[in-house]
C-alpha cells in the first residue's frame, strides 16, 4: 500500500539546472518507505532541496503565496523588521549561509592541498624507492626465468618417470580391483555362508540345550522309576500279603459257612425228629389225659356214689366239696391250657430261630461272594487305573519335555528377534524406530483394524530386483499405510501420548492414483510390475514407485529419464531422476534395509507360532495334571 505526490514545473526558461523543459518532482510514501525522484529516477531528499533552492523555491522564503493580513503587518513592521524581509526576500539570508559554507569548504579545500602536497612528497619518494626496485625486479625476472626454465627441464624428466611410475600404479591397481572384486565376491559368499550357518548354530545349540534338559529330565526319570520300582515291589508285597489273609479270610467264612450250613441241616433234622417225638408224646398226653380224666371221673362218680352220704354231713358241706372240686378243676385246665400255649410259643420260636440262622446263612454266603466278586472288581480297577495313570504320566513328561525345547527354541527366537530388530534399527533413524515399535502396541490397544503396517510387509520382490528397489524407496519402505486420515490421526495422538518416536503415513484416501506412460522396449521394465503385493495398496505403490522404470544401464536410463519424464535405475541401484540428477556407487549386503526387513517378518512370524504351540502345550499339561490328579485320587480311594 503507497501513495504518492508529484508536482510538474515548467522549465522552459532554465531555472532548474536539469537541461529540460519539464522538471518533474515526486514522493512516494508507502508502509516501509518514503522515496524522492527527479525526472523518474531516484534521488534523496537533500538533493531535492537544493534544486528547489537554486530555483528560488527556499523554504526560509515562504512569501511566494501572501496570506491575508500579511500586507498589513508589513505595514506597519520596524525598519529593522523590514530589512530582514527584504534580506530574506532577495535571498541575502541564504547566500550568507552559502558564503559560510563555501568558507568552511575552501578551509577544508586547503587543509586538504597541504596534505597531498605531503602525499605527493612521499609518493615522489616511493617512486624513487620503486625505481631501484625495478632495476633489481628486471634481473629478478632473468634470473627467475632461468631458474624456471631448469625446473621445467628438471620436472620434465620427474615427470615422465612419474607418468611411468603411474603406469605401472595403474596396472598393479587394476591387478589389486581385480583382487579386491574377487576378495569382495569371496567376502560376501562367506558372509552369506555365514548367515545361513547362524541359524544351524543357533539350531545346534539349541538341540544342545535340549539334549542337555533332556539328560537331566531322564536322570530325574530313572531316580523317579527307581523310587517307583521299590514302592511298587513294597506294595506288591503288601498286595500279597493282604491276598494271602483275604484268601485264608475267604477259606475261614467259606468254612464258617459250612459248618454253620452242616449244624443248620443237623439242627433242622434234630428238630423234625424232635418236633415228631414232641407231636407224639403230646398225642399220647393228650389221650392218657383224657382217658384219666375219664377214668378218675368215672372213679369220682363211683366213689361219690359209693360213699357219698357217708362223706358230707349235710347238703351245704356237700356244695361246698363240689365247688372246691369245680375250682380245682377249672385251676387245673388252666394250668394245662397254660403249659400248652408256653410248649406252643417254643415251638414257634424254634422255628423263627431256624428261620433266622437260615437266611443268615444265605446272607454270609451272598456277602462272602459279593465280598470275592468286588475285590477281584477292585484289583482289576486298580490294574486299569494304574496303567492309565503309567500312560499319562509318560505323556506328562514327554509334554515336559516338549515344553522345555519349546521354551529353549523361543528363548532363541526371542533373542533373534531381537536381533533382526537391532539391525533393522540401524539401518533407520532412532524416532522411527520407536515408533514403528509401539505401532503394533497401539494397534492392538485401539483395536484399529484400517492400520495395515509399514510399507516393507505388505509387498514381495525377487532377489534381482532388491536392490534397486531399496534404492528408489529409500525412507518410504517405513511409512505406514492405513486406511484413513482418521485412523493415522488416531495413531498419532497416541504416539503424542506416549512420547514414544515418530512415524509417516500413507492414508488410502487421501492418495492419488499416479498415472506414467512407461516405454515399450525390452530395456525398461516398470518396477511395479516386479512387486508382488494386494491390490488394496495399489495407491501406496504407485505413490512411491509409480514413475520408476529399471534399465540396464544409466545411459540407457538417462535417455528415458529426459525424454518420458521417469526416473531410471539399474539393477546395481544408479538412478538418475528427470532433473537429471545422479546416485550411485557400491552398495553392500550386509547393511540392506529390505533383507533385514524380511528376517524380521520371518523371525516374528516363528515367534508367533512357537508361543502359540506353547500355549497349546502348557493347556495340554495343564488337562493332564488334572486326568492324573483325578486317576490318584480314585486310586486312594481303592
Amino acid at each position: 500500500m503507497s501513495a504518492f505526490v508529484e508536482v510538474v514545473f515548467d522549465n522552459t526558461d532554465n531555472r532548474f539546472p536539469t537541461g529540460k523543459e519539464e522538471t518533474v518532482v515526486r514522493r512516494t510514501i508507502g508502509l516501509k518507505k518514503d522515496d524522492y525522484s527527479l525526472d523518474r529516477k531516484s534521488s534523496t531528499k537533500s538533493e531535492i532541496s537544493s534544486l528547489l533552492e537554486s530555483a528560488g523555491f527556499s523554504r526560509s522564503n515562504p512569501y511566494y503565496i501572501v496570506p491575508q493580513g500579511r500586507v498589513t503587518s508589513l505595514t506597519h513592521a520596524k525598519d529593522s523588521e523590514r530589512l530582514a524581509l527584504l534580506k530574506e526576500v532577495a535571498g541575502t539570508r541564504v547566500y550568507e549561509s552559502r558564503r559560510e559554507n563555501s568558507l568552511k569548504i575552501i578551509e577544508d579545500t586547503e587543509r586538504m592541498r597541504v596534505k597531498i602536497s605531503d602525499d605527493l612528497a612521499m609518493i615522489e619518494e616511493r617512486l624513487n624507492e620503486l625505481d631501484l626496485e625495478k632495476d633489481e625486479l628486471d634481473k629478478y625476472r632473468t634470473l627467475d626465468r632461468e631458474r624456471r626454465c631448469m625446473e621445467y627441464a628438471i620436472y620434465s624428466l620427474e615427470q615422465e618417470d612419474v607418468v611411468e611410475q603411474l603406469d605401472e600404479i595403474d596396472i598393479r591397481r587394476e591387478q589389486l580391483v581385480v583382487a579386491v572384486n574377487e576378495r569382495q565376491e569371496a567376502t560376501g559368499e562367506l558372509e552369506h555362508q555365514i548367515t545361513s550357518l547362524e541359524p544351524e548354530i543357533r539350531a545346534a545349540k539349541q538341540a544342545l540345550e535340549i539334549l542337555s534338559i533332556d539328560r537331566e529330565q531322564l536322570a530325574n526319570e530313572a531316580e523317579e522309576l527307581a523310587r517307583s520300582r521299590a514302592h511298587i515291589e513294597s506294595s506288591i508285597q503288601d498286595l500279597e500279603q493282604d491276598r494271602t489273609l483275604g484268601r485264608d479270610s475267604i477259606t475261614e467264612l467259606r468254612r464258617t459257612a459250612d459248618t454253620l450250613s452242616r449244624d443248620i441241616r443237623k439242627r433242622e433234622t434234630e428238630l423234625s425228629r424232635v418236633t415228631a417225638k414232641y407231636e407224639k408224646a403230646f398225642a399220647r398226653e393228650t389221650q392218657l389225659r383224657e382217658q384219666f380224666e375219664v377214668s378218675d371221673q368215672q372213679r369220682k362218680s363211683l366213689l361219690q356214689k359209693q360213699g357219698r352220704s357217708g362223706h358230707f354231713s349235710s347238703k351245704k358241706e356237700r356244695d361246698a366239696w363240689l365247688n372246691a372240686e369245680i375250682t380245682r378243676l377249672t385251676t387245673s385246665a388252666e394250668h394245662q391250657t397254660m403249659q400248652f400255649e408256653a410248649t406252643e410259643h417254643e415251638h414257634n420260636e424254634l422255628q423263627t430261630r431256624l428261620a433266622s440262622i437260615s437266611q443268615s446263612v444265605l446272607d454270609a454266603k451272598a456277602q462272602a461272594d459279593a465280598m470275592v466278586e468286588q475285590i477281584s472288581e477292585m484289583q482289576a480297577r486298580e490294574v486299569q487305573l494304574k496303567e492309565e495313570k503309567d500312560a499319562k504320566t509318560s505323556m506328562r513328561k514327554e509334554l515336559w519335555r516338549k515344553e522345555a525345547r519349546m521354551e529353549a527354541e523361543n528363548s532363541d527366537l526371542r533373542d533373534e528377534l531381537k536381533r533382526a530388530e537391532r539391525v533393522l534399527s540401524g539401518t533407520i533413524d532412532r524416532a522411527t524406530s520407536d515408533g514403528l515399535q509401539a505401532l503394533s502396541e497401539i494397534q492392538e490397544r485401539l483395536g484399529l483394524e484400517g492400520v495395515y503396517g509399514p510399507l516393507f510387509e505388505l509387498f514381495e520382490v525377487e532377489e534381482t530386483y532388491r536392490t534397486c528397489v531399496e534404492a528408489i524407496a529409500g525412507p518410504s519402505l517405513f511409512h505406514v499405510v492405513v486406511d484413513t486420515d482418521a485412523t493415522a490421526t488416531k495413531v498419532l495422538d497416541e504416539l503424542n501420548r506416549m512420547k514414544q518416536g515418530r512415524l509417516t503415513f500413507m492414508p488410502l484416501n487421501r492418495l492419488r492414483a499416479v498415472s506414467a506412460s512407461y516405454p515399450e522396449a525390452s530395456d525398461a521394465i516398470p518396477m511395479i510390475e516386479r512387486l508382488q503385493f494386494d491390490r488394496r495398496f495399489l495407491r501406496a505403490f504407485q505413490q512411491v514407485f509409480g514413475k520408476t522404470i529399471i534399465c540396464p544401464s544409466l545411459e540407457v536410463g538417462s535417455n528415458y529419464a529426459r525424454t518420458m519424464n521417469l526416473t531410471a535405475v539399474t539393477l546395481e541401484g544408479d538412478k538418475i531422476d528427470r532433473r537429471g540428477e545422479l546416485m550411485g556407487g557400491f552398495v553392500g549386503r550386509k547393511g540392506s534395509r529390505l533383507d533385514a526387513a524380511k528376517t524380521l517378518i520371518q523371525t516374528r512370524a516363528r515367534v508367533q507360532t512357537a508361543e502359540l504351540e506353547a500355549k497349546e502345550t502348557q493347556a495340554s499339561l495343564a488337562a493332564l495334571d488334572q486326568e492324573i490328579t483325578a486317576l490318584h485320587s480314585e486310586l486312594q480311594m481303592l
